[in-house]
């Protein structure tokens, strides 16, 4: 299989449906980070999720998922493209015990999706807090919450790939089968991460849901790729300002900022910081106190 997310509908209902599975990308995230098990897997979940909910949506930007916590994890950080590329990272104050659960991982942790515009600019921002015992368990408590959209979803996640399966009954739409939302739901349960990780769509729907009337919609690809580029990066010099930047100069030489997503460094000797600030105007840096 290759990296994917596919749309299903039962026709004639209110359900649809997605299907997602990550071996390249998840990969390509693992390459760059060494994380202890439970957190590897929370991860590959989250990013399953997070390319699972932008699926559902019609937008130009990004959807980025964020978790933050206390301990033993403190930030986790799932970002996923309307180009179809992904990457995550996160980042823990202590090891994990190996048995931990979502709650023991994430304790008095919230969760925030947004959607980031092209320009870098946010138009939308939902908080909750992380409520269950999975990473599929917190974010429909999200969805509900936040959305007010029934949603189910299951995921799994392993050492050479991530995958998920989201269902959604949309409000305010009728179903002449009252039970085919529950039916559904209890259907979906019976996968197995095996199963999810192992089987192509059609296969895995056919297994399910043989005797209901589906249509699946073609493949879109994924992959990874990381949105660091040195214009970003100058932006957050730029913010730190001047005399921040300086002092960090006259102390090691440089400035060296790491992309905690595909861990480049960026490189910014004294002429390089002082071309970054010879093109911002006087009267913006003046704003900049320290």
């Amino acid at each position: 299989m290759t990296d994917s997310i596919q749309r299903f509908l039962f026709e004639g209902t209110p359900i649809r449906g997605e299907l997602v599975h990550l071996q390249a990308t998840w990969r390509a995230v693992l390459e760059r980070h060494d994380y202890p098990p439970v957190l590897r897997t929370l991860l590959g979940e989250a990013m399953a999720a997070c390319a699972l909910l932008a699926a559902t949506l019609k937008f130009d930007g990004a959807l980025v998922l964020q978790v933050q916590g206390s301990n033993p994890t403190r930030l986790m950080v799932v970002e996923c493209t309307s180009e179809g590329t992904l990457r995550a990272t996160a980042k823990w104050s202590e090891p994990p015990a190996a048995a931990a659960g979502v709650r023991a991982l994430l304790r008095e942790a919230r969760c925030a999706i947004t959607l980031i515009q092209p320009d870098g600019s946010q138009s939308y921002q939902g908080v909750v807090e992380v409520r269950g015992d999975s990473v599929a368990q917190m974010l429909m408590h999200y969805m509900l919450q936040s959305e007010q959209i029934e949603t189910t979803m299951l995921l799994a996640a392993d050492a050479t790939g991530a995958a998920g399966m989201l269902l959604q009954r949309l409000p305010e739409a009728r179903d002449e089968d009252a039970d085919r939302w529950t039916r559904v739901r209890m259907l979906a349960d019976t996968l197995q991460p095996a199963e999810l990780l192992g089987l192509p769509a059609q296969t895995l729907l056919r297994r399910l849901f043989h005797e209901e009337d589906l249509r699946l919609f073609d493949a879109q690809p994924l992959s990874f790729r990381c949105s660091c580029s040195r214009t970003r990066v100058e932006s957050m010099l730029k913010m730190l300002g001047p005399q921040e930047v300086q002092s960090v100069i006259a102390e090691q030489g440089r400035v060296e900022v790491t992309c905690e997503f595909c861990y480049r460094v960026w490189r910014f000797d004294p002429v390089d910081a002082a071309a970054v600030f010879a093109a911002t105007p006087a009267a913006s840096q003046s704003h900049t106190r320290h």
